[in-house]
């Protein structure tokens, strides 16, 4: 009999300990934030979506060399767009749900932008959108889940804009001049056109809008209109394979590369090295950074990834502008989470409308960053509830024929022209979409 009761009380006892092992593991198992990661390494726009994605993983991968966030550590799911608006919507509502939840969305997709922004707000989970999207979304007080951080388009155009005044010799010397916009027809392409409008009107030059159809191939007919009425300037709001078609078809009518402004998608690595010296002098505006190969984080991905089998890439690549591009908003969205962790618990998996409150409070400073190993690459950015862009800093870079070197000193953007752009586009949205401006009390939420 106590032999019976003895082998009854092991087996409890072992139940037990097995059960509480199984919650052990379990609770291990869902102590983990999880990330979508939205990404298109195949088709027209794969040569600069690979670079940003493997970026943006190999910044998830080091937050766990570095023992998570706070101890609490990342998982992340890829999901392939395609660069195609209803294939990013497929994975957004693919991916919301799993794995305890999204915590926030990177849709690397102005079109995609446009639509999630749509269903965010409904399930209530936030979206960075990095120097692109919409560029009324700056404004917290009706974009409520939306976070261009670190800049706009509207910020790209004026800092062009300003660079261009400069090497005229002012602002006062735009008036009379010819500036022809080259942009991709889609979404993206079109953010630039108001801005720059913006300024045609203040200045007083002849603005010239000349759309290219995806993917960007076919600019013949562009650039014999280029050719015919030889624009002072041409901005050009490309992106992938369009803007090495773009400079070639330069270099072939024989427009000065050193006349063009790309946009901060057309100033990297995979825009110019197959033009290589035909591209010389070609100008693009910098998200901040450009190439950083001798950076402090750079130097910490190879030695904890790359020199241990684990980089997600090609070692080449780290360090080039689309990759620091990726690395930099993948840091964005793990230091909101780590913000919100101050409120909300240190050591705890945060919800996804926990990690908006960080994004929207964020405060990374000078030495945070400089720490996380961006000195020298990005400067400060502060977030708040009517600000959600956070930093309007840029910087030029030139092509030289065989490397991006910086060519200005850092520029701000003009937020007397910008700041009123952004309200009357974001009052007309939020008229459009029923939208009641957010109250003081909500902006404590």
């Amino acid at each position: 009999m106590k032999l019976r009761q003895l082998a009854l009380a092991t087996t409890v006892a072992a139940a037990g300990l097995a059960s509480a092992l199984v919650s052990t593991v379990a609770t291990a198992q869902t102590k983990e934030q999880f990330f979508p990661v939205l990404v298109y390494r195949t088709g027209a726009y794969a040569p600069n979506g690979v670079p940003f994605a493997n970026g943006y993983v190999d910044y998830l991968k080091l937050v766990n060399a570095r023992g998570g966030i706070n101890g609490v550590k990342v998982s992340y799911e890829e999901c392939e767009t395609g660069y195609a608006t209803d294939r990013g919507v497929e994975c957004y509502e693919r991916l919301k749900g799993k794995n305890g939840g999204a915590t926030v969305f990177q849709p690397l997709s102005t079109g995609i932008t446009f639509a999630l922004t749509e269903k965010a707000p409904i399930d209530k989970i936030p979206l960075i959108t990095a120097g692109y999207g919409r560029s009324e979304s700056a404004d917290g007080g009706v974009f409520k889940w939306n976070f261009p951080l670190a800049g706009t388009y509207w910020v790209a155009g004026d800092v062009i804009m300003q660079d261009i005044a400069k090497k005229l010799g002012g602002a006062d010397k735009l008036k009379g001049k010819h500036i022809a916009l080259v942009y991709h027809d889609s979404p993206f392409g079109k953010e630039a056109i108001p801005i720059l409008q913006e300024h045609a009107a203040m200045s007083g030059f002849k603005l010239s809008l000349l759309p290219v159809t995806h993917p960007g191939v076919e600019q013949k007919s562009t650039w014999l209109q280029i050719r015919q009425s030889r624009p002072d300037y041409v901005v050009n709001w490309g992106w992938g394979v369009m803007n090495s078609t773009l400079l070639k078809e330069a270099q072939a009518t024989g427009y000065p590369r050193e006349k063009i402004y790309g946009v901060w998608w057309a100033g990297a690595e995979p825009d110019v090295k197959d033009v290589g010296m035909g591209a010389k002098g070609y100008n693009a505006i910098t998200m901040q950074h450009g190439t950083e190969k001798g950076s402090a984080i750079v130097k910490e991905v190879l030695e904890k990834l790359h020199a241990k089998g684990q980089g997600t890439g090609p070692k080449d690549e780290v360090g080039e502008v689309l990759y620091m591009r990726g690395l930099f908003s993948a840091m964005f969205a793990i230091e909101g989470v780590r913000q919100a962790q101050e409120k909300y618990g240190k050591g705890k998996v945060v919800t996804a409308s926990q990690a908006r409150w960080g994004y929207e409070n964020l405060n990374l400073t000078q030495p945070k960053l400089d720490a996380l190993g961006f000195k020298g690459v990005l400067r400060p950015v502060s977030t708040s509830c009517a600000d959600h862009m956070g930093a309007n800093w840029a910087r030029i870079h030139t092509w030289n024929g065989s490397k991006w070197e910086f060519s200005s000193d850092w520029y701000q953007a003009d937020e007397q022209i910008i700041k009123p752009m952004v309200k009357t586009a974001a009052d007309k949205y939020a008229a459009e979409k029923k939208i009641t401006r957010r109250t003081p009390a909500d902006c404590q939420s």
